[in-house]
């Protein structure tokens, strides 16, 4: 075990958990994240109980600004993840408390020009600021795997669901998991969800 990471100290990232990944038949679905959703909002409901803030992530596609993206993904050029479409919008299983904050994003990960280091440095004041972050969501390999590596470069720890995020196939999902030995930890739900409850992990 490299480091041990504390309950008051901890954030929740709940990754593009929306309509166009997740809905079956969606544009972009990610079939396995429909399956994690039980777990995710048993962890969520933990966080809530704990008073872990859940940050949860919107991915918003621009054929304009995310050429790159788009260019990867051809099907998004005509349509999906646009601002204003219910494909956007978060899956009704896992709909935000209004305590919850909504990050929106244009990139892969999380933390490429938004505000998520800045709100992770001041949510629970300034004298305890978090510097963990739990990784749930879709894709495993692309947006999960993107600001796992975006957190460890700032120095945040890096906890990351192996139960709780999805991708298309399993062994992109697998190479993600084996990534994780040099930017995070990897634990299953349950193991995630006991070390809150302890307080540490």
């Amino acid at each position: 075990m490299k480091w041990k990471f504390q309950r008051d100290r901890s954030a929740l990232l709940v990754i593009d958990m929306q309509n166009d990944f997740v809905l079956e038949g969606a544009l972009m679905q990610v079939k396995e994240a429909r399956n994690q959703v039980p777990r995710i909002k048993r962890l969520i409901d933990k966080c809530h109980e704990l008073s872990v803030p859940v940050i949860y992530t919107i991915q918003e596609v621009d054929p304009v600004f995310c050429a790159l993206e788009v260019a990867s993904f051809p099907p998004l050029m005509e349509s999906g993840m646009r601002k204003g479409s219910k494909g956007i919008e978060i899956i009704d299983e896992l709909t935000p408390e209004p305590t919850d904050i909504i990050l929106r994003k244009r990139r892969f990960s999380a933390f490429f020009q938004t505000d998520l280091e800045l709100i992770l440095r001041n949510i629970k004041g300034a004298a305890n600021p978090v510097d963990t972050v739990i990784i749930c969501g879709t894709v495993t390999n692309v947006c999960c795997e993107s600001t796992a590596r975006d957190a460890f470069f700032r120095d945040f720890k890096v906890v990351f669901g192996t139960d709780i995020c999805s991708a298309r196939t399993q062994e992109s999902h697998n190479a993600t998991i084996v990534n994780m030995e040099i930017f995070g930890r990897s634990m299953d739900c349950e193991s995630i969800i006991a070390a809150l409850e302890k307080g540490e992990g």
